[in-house]
C-alpha cells in the first residue's frame, strides 16, 4: 500500500471521528450565537472565528461535515440500490427489455446531471425544515445519480448471464427470480461495491453545488455548501483567509477518497 493512500486513509478516519464525535468535540452548538462577537477573528476559544451571526466557525464546519459524510453514502447506497436493480434487470433479460431500458438510460444521461438537479430541487417546497432539506436533497441525490452506473452494472450482467455457471444453474433448474438472486448478484457485488464508492465523493460535490445556490440542507443546520455560500463576496474573504477552511476540507477529502480509490497495492 502506497503512503499516499495510506495519509489519505488516516486522514478520512481523523476527520469522520471528529464529525461523529461533534457533539463532545465542538465548542458550541452549530446554532448557537455569541452575539457580542459577531464576524471574529480566531482565537483559543473560538479556532476559526466566527460568522455574520456569531455562530463559532469551527463548530459548524464538524457538523456541516458529518452531514456530508454520513448523507453522501447514504445516497450512494439508494443510487447502487436503484443501479442494481434497473441494470442488473436489464442485463440479466437482455433483448428489448435491455434495449428499451439502455435508451432510457442514455436518455437520462444525456441532460445535464446538475442541472437537472437544480431544476427538481427549485420545483419543491424550499421553506422546509432543515431535517427534511436533508433527507430530500440526499434523496434527490440518489435518485437521479444511478444511470452512469446502471450502465456498468448491466453490462457485467450480460456477461455473467452467459457464462457457464449461469448456464449450468439455468440446465439444473433455476430460472428466474432464485437465478438472479442466488447466482447473479452475488456476482455483482464486486462492481456495485466500487460503483458505491465512486459516488460518494460525486454526492459530495454535487450537495456542495445545490448548498452554494441556496437549495441545499436548511439553515441553521450546517453543510459544506452552505459553509462555501459565504465565499461568494471576495470584499468579505479577503482579509479573513480562515474562511477557506471548509473549502480546503472539502477538496481534501475529494482527494483523499481518489487516492484510495484509485492507488493499488504494489508487490513488495
Amino acid at each position: 500500500m502506497k503512503w499516499a493512500r495510506i495519509m489519505a486513509i488516516a486522514f478520512l478516519l481523523v476527520v469522520s471521528a471528529a464529525s461523529l464525535l461533534a457533539n463532545f468535540v465542538a465548542p458550541a452548538s452549530y446554532a448557537h450565537q455569541f452575539r457580542d462577537v459577531p464576524d471574529a477573528a480566531p482565537s483559543r476559544q473560538h479556532l476559526l472565528g466566527t460568522d455574520d451571526l456569531g455562530r463559532d466557525r469551527f463548530s459548524r464546519v464538524l457538523y456541516g461535515t458529518r452531514v456530508s459524510l454520513l448523507l453522501a453514502p447514504a445516497a450512494a447506497l439508494l443510487a447502487s440500490v436503484l443501479a442494481a436493480l434497473v441494470g442488473g434487470i436489464a442485463g440479466f433479460v437482455g433483448g428489448w427489455v435491455e434495449r428499451c431500458v439502455m435508451a432510457a438510460t442514455d436518455l437520462f444521461l444525456s441532460l445535464p446531471w446538475l442541472f437537472l438537479l437544480i431544476t427538481v430541487r427549485a420545483l419543491l417546497p424550499l421553506n422546509v425544515s432543515p431535517v427534511t432539506s436533508v433527507v430530500i436533497t440526499f434523496a434527490l441525490l440518489g435518485c437521479l445519480g444511478w444511470a452512469g452506473a446502471a450502465r456498468v452494472v448491466c453490462a457485467d450482467a450480460r456477461a455473467l448471464s452467459q457464462s457457464d455457471f449461469v448456464l449450468l444453474a439455468r440446465a439444473s433448474g433455476s430460472a428466474g427470480i432464485r437465478l438472479l438472486w442466488h447466482h447473479l448478484v452475488p456476482n455483482l457485488k464486486p462492481v456495485l461495491y466500487a460503483q458505491f464508492w465512486i459516488s460518494v465523493p460525486v454526492f459530495m460535490i454535487a450537495e456542495a453545488n445545490l448548498g452554494i445556490l441556496g437549495l441545499g440542507v436548511a439553515e441553521p443546520l450546517p453543510s459544506w455548501g452552505s459553509l462555501l455560500r459565504e465565499l461568494e463576496s471576495f470584499s468579505t474573504i479577503s482579509g479573513q483567509p480562515w474562511q477557506f477552511v471548509p473549502l480546503i476540507l472539502l477538496i481534501v477529502v475529494v482527494s483523499s477518497f481518489h487516492l484510495v480509490l484509485t492507488q493499488e497495492e504494489l508487490p513488495v
